[in-house]
């Protein structure tokens, strides 16, 4: 039993198991006891957060910590200081902290591959914390890797805001170090969003707990759903198709390599549209609001409208973080084509430490300042033209599909190698075999596109027809969507892609 509940590295806790779900079952059941008592209930749901990240990341739990006191402590000392200057440097320091935690955990490798490269030597960068860790508890870590913390991207990304918002007076300091904490480590958003803001959760943390009943169904749906894009469409997608081509695009064809790189657009969506509906799910059932952070990506008739819809907390945040403290478009039309360029490009490399994260930030900031260029040109006149948005639309999607090979590929010989393939050797006399050969993966992919671009207001329909069943039926349209995804999971764990970052 002990072993079910004590972190193993091999088997981080995701929302796809089923241990997940008896620990938050047990932890809605504790709840209905104590959520009039607010210090409880928050109480619980912090040592709930602690835990499960945890679960997620062992021993590493303690950076979570580590940010928290820091941003804390830092918060208060900005809102009572009177010196602007001292503010600032405050803010700085938060910044500074942060970051330089991000960039050594994530980034450590990434630089000495480049200082050896520059200099001829051989830097052999060691994981400190590891030894520290191993030093003080006896464990075994390896010290020549250095993990990635999962969540740290996101994490740090809100204390930092946390921070930054007090500067700007939009927020005030909590009122003690436990709401912080809540409000850095609250379990269903944590390791991979949507990034919430200070100001629109830690509100919440002292509002009494009221779920209404469509509220509660709506948040059952949200939970299916989600399972259902991870399990049934993303990761049957990636492992008996997607995976196999981006790992060898050489060895198929150039109509495999496209079909590859269609696939892996739907794996990634629902995969991380899927996290996000069951965060939000879960959080609603504790009494919570997260914000959305998908709107339908590939219905986007351009890319500015991509980036609203995709990723949005995080879209938002570079928006207001990053490009318009860098001049937005204040500062004239070439520095605002400069500053869209260097926002997706440090987006992109947020993702990761490789070339490919930065051409893929590259091209999407270069995307954007050409939309804003044509725009600037020809202005609105084809806004309500139904022919020319289609195309748009389509032309749009393959931008942001050949974007994706930078984005999935192992390195850049295999993305260059996959481009080629696709470009030069597409051979649509062996599509019907293709076809053939992968028919359920097609029929899985074609069905995740279909759930993606139906009209919206046929979505709100399913979930309105749910809500409004009778309990019994809502149970028995659960527990055969369970039935299905426990019957089409595969053996080994799928962690979430953006786990990861």
């Amino acid at each position: 039993m002990l072993e079910l509940v004590t972190y193993h590295e091999n088997s981080p806790l995701l929302f796809t198991q089923v241990i997940f779900w008896v620990l938050f079952g047990t932890i809605i059941i504790v709840y209905q006891f104590i959520y009039k008592n607010i210090t409880a209930r928050n109480f619980l749901l912090l040592l709930a957060s602690l835990y499960f990240y945890y679960m997620s990341s062992g021993f590493y739990f303690v950076l979570l910590l580590f940010s928290t006191v820091v941003d804390y402590y830092i918060g208060s000392a900005i809102f009572h200081s009177n010196n602007k200057a001292n503010r600032k440097r405050l803010v700085f320091l938060s910044a500074f902290i942060n970051l330089s935690l991000l960039a050594y955990f994530k980034y450590t490798f990434f630089f000495a591959e480049g200082i050896n490269t520059l200099f001829h030597i051989e830097l052999e960068p060691e994981n400190y914390l590891a030894a520290m860790i191993n030093g003080i508890f006896g464990t075994a870590m390896d010290t020549s890797n250095i993990f990635l913390p999962i969540g740290i991207s996101f994490y740090t990304f809100q204390t930092i805001s946390y921070s930054v918002d007090i500067y700007r007076g939009d927020i005030k300091p909590v009122d003690n170090i436990w709401d912080f904490a809540l409000f850095v480590s609250f379990f269903p958003q944590l390791v991979a969003g949507p990034i919430v803001r200070a100001s629109e959760f830690i509100p919440q943390i002292h509002n009494n707990y009221r779920v209404t009943e469509s509220e509660f169904g709506h948040a059952l749906f949200l939970i299916a759903g989600g399972l259902t894009k991870k399990i049934l469409i993303s990761d049957y997608i990636s492992i008996n198709f997607v995976d196999r081509i981006f790992e060898s695009p050489w060895s198929y064809s150039g109509f495999e390599n496209l079909m590859a790189a269609y696939g892996y657009a739907i794996q990634i969506y629902c995969d991380f549209s899927g996290y996000t509906d069951i965060a939000i799910g879960v959080a609603v059932l504790l009494g919570f609001k997260l914000p959305l952070n998908f709107n339908s990506p590939y219905k986007a008739t351009d890319i500015t409208d991509f980036w609203r819809r995709w990723h949005i907390s995080l879209s938002s945040f570079l928006r207001d973080y990053l490009y318009i403290p860098l001049g937005g478009n204040r500062k004239g039309k070439v520095r605002t084509y400069i500053n869209l360029i260097i926002t997706m490009l440090l987006g992109g490399l947020w993702h990761g430490a490789h070339f490919r994260f930065i051409i893929w930030g590259m091209l999407h900031g270069c995307g954007l300042a050409l939309h804003k260029l044509w725009l600037e040109i020809v202005g609105k006149r084809f806004t309500n033209n139904k022919i020319f948005n289609v195309i748009s639309t389509i032309f749009t999607f393959h931008f942001v599909c050949y974007a994706w090979i930078y984005f999935r590929a192992e390195d850049m010989q295999h993305a260059e190698s996959m481009i080629n393939q696709i470009f030069t050797n597409l051979d649509l006399s062996l599509a019907w075999e293709v076809i053939s050969a992968y028919k359920l993966v097609f029929l899985v992919m074609a069905f995740g596109y279909f759930i993606h671009w139906i009209p919206q207001k046929w979505k709100d329909t399913l979930a309105i027809e749910f809500i409004t069943m009778p309990d019994f039926a809502k149970a028995a349209f659960l527990f055969f969507i369970g039935f299905i995804l426990f019957q089409s999971r595969s053996a080994d764990i799928q962690p979430f892609i953006y786990f990861q970052f």
